[in-house]
């Protein structure tokens, strides 16, 4: 039994970091779609996204494992406040791809940890200890340096979006953590927010649809596809452990981002990234070293 809490911490680890990989896949996906609507390629993404889900539940209601939909009262806004601010996110981040640099919108995106650091704080009263604050501001250092946004050759309208994306995630996120202390299957929570998400866009989808070639179907599919996983694994991560021990390792994603990007598009990082990258592995594993070494959660 005292175990238990290191374990968790180590399993919430292992899920935001194949939750950043897929992530950073779904940011791929996204550019190599091509000149699609925001809305449409979050349309697809919230829609592969629930369609699994509901798989899921579907197959543990067949099993031993049987999950309902029904939300107790109590966590019924909790619930309603996922959906809204991870939708708000989703979209404002999509818009920033669309219409920044990559590294921009990637920085803003990036900003959801601090967020969620800060209302876990204020919502949920989880205290931040001086030591994990210190990481959090070193790994938010180097992605400053891996990144570079050079928000004076940007519209300032895009960049607010972008930033409001981050506060949308989150706040999100920090609901996630909620409904995992009040036994709130990871399955359920997806299913709804995709759900809500679909819901919202389809009257815009109706009226705005873009026509897609075979190609970009299949793009946005795998868009979904790793949507999905990440979405899967960031809310098991957050269900398993507080944002403020295990967030820090959402800056991986920039880490799988860089190899992708050499991979597919033969983008070199430069000095300056070799040093952002330093300082988040670092920071990283300085907040990794330091949980595991505390017996309580």
């Amino acid at each position: 039994m005292h175990n238990q809490p290191k374990d968790n911490y180590i399993r919430g680890v292992l899920m935001i970091i194949m939750s950043a990989f897929c992530f950073a896949c779904m940011n791929v996906c996204i550019r190599l779609s091509g000149d699609l609507p925001s809305m449409q390629k979050s349309f697809f993404r919230n829609l592969v996204a629930a369609f699994f889900a509901g798989i899921i539940i579907l197959k543990n209601n067949h099993s031993t494992q049987s999950v309902s939909l029904r939300i107790p009262k109590e966590a019924r806004l909790t619930l309603i406040l996922r959906c809204v601010f991870g939708t708000v996110g989703i979209l404002c981040n999509f818009y920033a791809v669309d219409h920044l640099l990559v590294a921009d919108a990637s920085i803003l995106n990036k900003l959801s940890p601090f967020f969620a650091v800060i209302f876990s704080y204020f919502l949920l009263k989880e205290k931040i200890l001086p030591f994990q604050a210190a990481c959090i501001f070193s790994a938010f250092c180097g992605c400053l340096f891996i990144v570079k946004p050079g928000f004076h050759n940007t519209a300032l309208l895009p960049a607010l979006i972008g930033v409001c994306g981050g506060l949308g995630a989150g706040i999100a996120y920090t609901m996630v953590r909620k409904l995992g202390t009040m036994n709130i299957k990871g399955s359920v929570i997806v299913f709804y927010f995709s759900l809500f998400s679909c819901l919202f866009l389809t009257p815009w989808i109706i009226i705005n649809f873009a026509p897609m070639t075979p190609n970009q179907i299949l793009t946005l599919l795998m868009t979904g596809l790793f949507a999905a996983g990440g979405q899967f694994a960031i809310t098991a991560a957050y269900t398993y452990a507080p944002a403020k021990k295990i967030s820090i390792f959402d800056y991986s994603q920039i880490i799988f981002a860089a190899v992708l990007g050499f991979v597919l598009f033969h983008e070199l990082p430069d000095k300056y990234s070799f040093l952002g990258y330093t300082l988040v592995i670092a920071a990283s594993l300085m907040m990794f070293l330091y949980n595991c070494q505390r017996k309580t959660d």
